[in-house]
């Protein structure tokens, strides 16, 4: 079976974030792969190990830095990865993205695409969706359980939805993105990452895609970024001084008078 696995490079979840004339100021983040395409990353490659045979190939969008993300992937058991990169695709919304990843796809053979069901940086939600529409594939989201099979050409997915769990049965080739749940990414080994000089990382821009820099990037976009703002800062908060009566007393004056929540 052949996987295909989508990651993402975002931010450290605990970097320190800063708006700049309105953008987020990128200089000096940490950038780490997105967690929930580590778990698809991990489902991708307990599926091989169980089928015992296989391949993963990881796909990215983005800059140079992107090959360290590349480069985690294939220390924890991808086979190679491919690095689609252009100053084209710079400035693309959800939508150019999976037309990017869209048009490496159709350029070889594959059962299963695995993407995380979002990027914890803009948290849309929208690539694995749109990367199956354009595809023409059949996809679930939220995957927390997945099952393979015997012959390969099905797949029953486990997934959330609100208030409990649905089942469904999906024909293969199809689109799964992964939820929180589904499994416990494994580190990579030192093994895994001596091992890595030796997978190949293949680079990729509109040449090899057969795309123009119309369909892709900023001039592919559907949506545009306008603005981007901090949250307004919080009131400063009110300590009460004297005894528990007084102070209670007068936390329940506040909460009727002030907030008017009782």
């Amino acid at each position: 079976m052949n996987q295909v696995v989508c990651v993402k490079q975002v931010p450290d979840t605990a970097s320190q974030i800063k708006i700049v004339d309105s953008r987020v100021d990128y200089e000096g983040l940490q950038w780490v792969m997105n967690p929930y395409d580590e778990y698809a990353l991990e489902e991708a490659l307990r599926i091989k190990e169980r089928l015992g045979q296989g391949k993963i190939t990881l796909l990215a969008v983005g800059p140079e830095r992107v090959v360290e993300a590349l480069k985690q992937g294939l220390a924890v058991g991808a086979d190679e990865a491919i690095h689609l990169k252009d100053t084209a695709f710079e400035g693309g919304d959800p939508f150019a993205t999976a037309k990017v990843l869209a048009a490496a796809l159709k350029k070889w053979p594959y059962d299963l695409v695995w993407a995380g069901w979002k990027g914890v940086d803009h948290d849309h939600g929208i690539v694995g969706i749109a990367l199956a529409e354009l595809l023409g594939l059949p996809h679930v989201s939220f995957a927390v359980k997945v099952e393979i099979a015997a012959d390969q050409k099905a797949a029953t997915v486990e997934k959330e939805v609100e208030g409990g769990r649905e089942l469904i049965q999906v024909e293969l080739p199809a689109v799964l993105t992964a939820q929180k749940g589904l499994n416990e990414p494994r580190y990579p080994s030192l093994k895994g990452i001596m091992a890595v000089k030796n997978k190949p990382i293949a680079e990729w821009g509109l040449a090899e895609l057969g795309l123009s820099a119309q369909e892709v990037g900023a001039a592919g976009s559907l949506t545009e970024w306008v603005n981007t703002s901090p949250p307004p800062p919080r009131k400063p908060g009110r300590i009460l001084e004297g005894t528990p009566q007084e102070m209670a007393k007068e936390l329940v004056r506040l909460l009727h008078e002030e907030a008017k929540v009782i």
